[in-house]
């Protein structure tokens, strides 16, 4: 049977939807309708939710299970679904924080993504700037301000991953793509040897990289099987050639090649998310 889960808050709904996501992907047998309803941040709109909620309960014969990170009390108080399992999460972890810190929580809503402090939030923007700049080796006279230079063949990964690093972290990703003279060659070209110490690989398996390229364009050589085990193959010589250390992509979320590749380079964080 297919459940219904509900992502409830008075902001965004960013922290329930998180949260919800790494606990229900522990219950892979299950099917989930994942519904999200942000932004909840007057009685009426807290009973319209009810509403909402109480239909589909009817509707499915099963009740939903919500996630709720409602920090203001008087709508938390409203907020008392008929049916279903509520995940309160902030009432989860609040009081047991505030009985070891001995201070009462603000309960003020938009303190986890609003933007408080006007320098972190320019510096996420101009991370993402510098991603945007120095994409697919558009641009490399910027690599001095670089904290990481992603390096791969391409379609490997790189561009999502230095957005996801400069919107996430504040950290400035440039990413180079690796040409066929490169990977003939086995040699890197000399604006990333300038810069050998901030250079992180990323590699594929050649299957799932043949299928990514297909997608992007069918014809020519480009996603042929031969030239994606040539470049994968060659790639991953260079990188060993050169002592760089690389993460396969194949498996691998955003969030956990950003962080693989931050705990295994030790750049700083920025900002935290």
């Amino acid at each position: 049977m297919r459940r219904t889960v509900f992502f409830v808050s008075d902001q965004t709904g960013v922290t329930a939807e998180t949260l919800g996501h790494s606990l229900l992907t522990q219950f892979e047998g299950s099917d989930f309708d994942q519904v999200t309803l942000p932004f909840l941040d007057t009685v009426d709109k807290i009973d319209g939710a009810l509403a909402r909620i109480e239909q589909r309960a009817a509707e499915q014969g099963a009740g939903p299970i919500i996630f709720s990170t409602l920090v203001q009390d008087n709508l938390r108080d409203r907020f008392k679904p008929g049916t279903g399992l509520l995940i309160d999460l902030f009432d989860t972890f609040l009081p047991a924080l505030e009985a070891e810190l001995h201070v009462k929580s603000s309960h003020k809503a938009g303190r986890a993504h609003g933007v408080g402090d006007a320098y972190l939030y320019d510096q996420r923007i101009d991370a993402t700037n510098f991603a945007l700049s120095n994409d697919d080796g558009a641009r490399t006279r910027d690599y001095d301000r670089a904290d990481i230079i992603l390096v791969g063949v391409s379609r490997s990964g790189k561009t999502p991953t230095c957005l996801y690093l400069a919107l996430s972290y504040g950290v400035y990703a440039a990413n180079y793509p690796l040409s066929d003279d490169e990977l003939e060659s086995g040699k890197l070209p000399e604006i990333l040897l300038r810069h050998r110490d901030k250079i992180y690989g990323l590699t594929i398996e050649a299957k799932r990289l043949q299928q990514i390229r297909y997608e992007r364009r069918p014809t020519g050589r480009y996603a042929t099987m031969p030239q994606v085990s040539f470049e994968t193959r060659a790639a991953e010589a260079l990188f060993a050639r050169y002592k760089i250390e690389y993460v396969d992509t194949t498996k691998s979320s955003i969030e956990e090649l950003a962080s693989t590749i931050l705990a295994n380079t030790g750049v700083e964080r920025r900002i935290r998310p």
